[in-house]
């Protein structure tokens, strides 16, 4: 799934565009006791309770693909009886009306989700009338030739209420505040099937992690038992080693530089496309030739690669260079860059030292007080040079 895609379903939890028909939840406490259930019609929930629940839900399509949200596919056992896509087929085929598979699927997460804490299971069942598009992309409700029939469920956490200072109206004094359990934001959640090219994809899934360090990996395995997805930090782990390894010595500023300038180009011109901008392992070989590896160094690339990213596997561009920061560390000073700005950094050995230098042009802020920069001041053997010429 793409960006666009996930905004249109993300649209779809309001008031005047749900088609949500069945709402069912399991709350869960930490000793992974069922404390509750529920099951009923969402057009009978109280109006609060609809916006409560679009809201928890709508949290699930946030953050970036590769970072927050993973697209994965089902391998072929997954889909055979009694797998876990044909489980969640099953499933969605129910319309959530039959309680022994709902029982199924709660203990499924259950012994799969490491939480360690309460926590609050919401699953819909929902049938999403897909508008027609015409050729210059706006929708046409009355040319809706597709349905998209999908289940969405959302982890929440379930804590207790801070400790405080409340107002009393019924006494008129301030007293200390009952302490409730409140549902927060999901950590975890996932949408079967897909909503690959605007339309039903039985063969993936489209998992959210609120967390880019904890995917839950066993919940992945052994509820979802797609592919498992790389996080955002083992991307940017991978990218590193493969780095390290292939350049060795020859890993200096310059390059390293480069590297992440050409990366940064290649964002930049896929900024108008809804996919997630990614880099295949040609691809980064380009990047490390243009970058300035040598070929001696290139050699074993393709194993590096292979060691540390996977054999077919795309990087997510995002997750291995950073498109807000470019960071530059020493034991005792880091800067960060703006990525756009790196011509800005040169390394230059002064006195026998390897500096770092920093062009200033006129605007030099330390501590938050401006200070005097060179622009405009006439340095010592300018006019000598002047009168040379």
């Amino acid at each position: 799934m793409n960006k666009k895609e996930i905004a249109e379903l993300r649209k779809q939890y309001t008031p005047q565009k749900s088609s949500i028909d069945r709402i069912c939840g399991c709350y869960v406490d930490a000793e992974k006791n069922i404390k509750f259930k529920m099951k009923q019609a969402f057009f009978s929930l109280p109006e609060e309770e609809e916006f409560k629940y679009f809201d928890l839900l709508k949290k699930t399509f946030s953050g970036g693909l590769g970072t927050n949200l993973f697209s994965m596919e089902f391998p072929l056992e997954a889909e055979e009886e009694g797998g876990t896509q044909e489980f969640l087929y099953r499933l969605r085929e129910s319309k959530l009306n039959d309680e022994v598979l709902l029982d199924e699927f709660y203990d499924r997460i259950i012994a799969n989700y490491d939480y360690g804490e309460n926590y609050y299971i919401i699953l819909i069942h929902c049938c999403y009338d897909v508008p027609g598009k015409a050729s210059d992309g706006m929708e046409m409700e009355d040319a809706s030739d597709t349905v998209f029939e999908y289940i969405h469920c959302a982890i929440c956490p379930v804590g207790l209420s801070k400790a405080g200072l409340g107002y009393n109206p019924e006494e008129n004094i301030m007293s200390e505040r009952i302490r409730d359990w409140v549902v927060d934001r999901p950590a975890t959640g996932f949408l079967f099937p897909s909503f690959n090219d605007r339309a039903t994809d039985l063969h993936s899934v489209l998992y959210y992690s609120k967390n880019p360090k904890e995917i839950h990996p066993e919940f992945i395995d052994g509820v979802l038992g797609s592919y498992m997805a790389q996080s955002s930090v083992s991307q940017k782990e991978a990218f590193q080693n493969l780095v390290i390894e292939t350049l060795e010595e020859d890993c200096d500023f310059d390059v390293i530089k480069n590297i992440h300038e050409n990366i940064q180009e290649l964002i930049e011109l896929n900024q108008d496309n809804p996919d997630p901008v990614t880099v295949t392992k040609d691809e980064m070989k380009q990047i490390f030739y243009d970058s300035g590896a040598s070929d001696e160094k290139m050699e074993d690339f393709d194993l590096e690669y292979e060691a540390y990213a996977g054999k077919d596997t795309p990087l997510m561009a995002t997750n291995i260079s950073s498109p807000r920061s470019f960071a530059i560390e020493t034991p005792d000073i880091t800067v960060k860059v703006k990525p756009e700005r790196l011509d800005l950094i040169q390394t230059k050995i002064i006195d026998g030292r390897q500096c770092l230098v920093i062009a200033v042009d006129s605007h030099l802020q330390v501590n938050g007080v401006d200070v005097k920069t060179f622009a405009g001041i006439e340095l010592p053997g300018e006019e000598v040079e002047e009168e040379n010429e």
